[in-house]
């Protein structure tokens, strides 16, 4: 990793041998850790970078999916990534004789792009955000699965019903396609236990503020550099406060 002083060099701080985190298990606002007790100069700094491996013709990073029955791993490739690494350029302060906690939101469905031509893997184009630990809250609920989705969508695999959060009250939710409103981050929708049919979401480490949720049945399908009609239902306002999850559930419709 690096972190950039503001009027002072980049610090790097390198692990003794490289760390392999599986992005996709952690989600629901779970996090691990970087630097944990790490020490570092206090002040004010302009951004971070993540040094990362990657390559189109290794798995140093991957992905993994399933392709006629069996788990197949494919590159992962970020785009520059190994010689630019992921670099957030977003200001933060660690305060003198104290301590400073921040997560970095990786969304994955915004990120992960399946291109077309002789690369058989994937590109990671990262959507990044940095939050600080001590100013963020979440959005959390039920979905009521079985009446909002036809019964096509409802095997959570591949379709993938989802919650997107947008920022702001009142938007109109859209697809991730980098036009229209973007959501500032998604929650896959999971059943709390096998076979219990009770369907929950998360929306982890939001900044306190206003903004629209809405869910879709099939998420999946959306595609980070192109236009896709998710049928968005249940738009609702939410406020965000700090070190609070707000409930906001997605209930069927009542029968016409």
């Amino acid at each position: 990793m690096e972190l950039k002083p503001a009027g002072a060099n980049a610090i790097n701080i390198d692990y003794a041998t490289p760390r392999t985190i599986d992005l996709l298990a952690l989600q629901d606002g779970d996090a691990e850790s970087l630097l944990n007790g790490q020490t570092v100069l206090a002040g004010r700094y302009e951004w971070v970078r993540l040094k990362v491996v990657t390559s189109q013709s290794t798995l140093d990073s991957y992905l993994e999916k399933t392709v006629s029955g069996v788990p197949t791993k494919f590159p992962l490739y970020v785009p520059s990534g190994s010689q630019t690494g992921l670099k957030l350029v977003r200001g933060f302060t660690v305060p003198v004789n104290g301590s400073a906690s921040f997560t970095i939101d990786f969304d994955l469905r915004k990120s992960v792009v399946d291109p077309s031509g002789a690369f058989s893997g994937y590109y990671l184009k990262p959507a990044l955000r940095l939050v600080d630990n001590a100013q963020v809250g979440g959005i959390t609920g039920t979905v009521a699965l079985s009446g909002l989705c036809p019964a096509s969508a409802l095997p959570l695999v591949p379709n993938g019903p989802s919650v997107y959060v947008f920022a702001g009250a009142g938007v109109t939710p859209d697809d991730i396609d980098a036009t229209g409103a973007e959501p500032v981050t998604t929650a896959s929708v999971k059943e709390t236990s096998v076979g219990s049919g009770v369907y929950t979401y998360k929306a982890a480490f939001l900044s306190p503020g206003d903004y629209t949720v809405a869910f879709t049945c099939v998420g999946a399908t959306d595609q980070p550099e192109s236009s896709e009609a998710l049928n968005f239902q249940g738009a609702r306002n939410v406020t965000v406060s700090a070190n609070l999850n707000n409930q906001q559930d997605f209930t069927a419709p009542p029968p016409p």
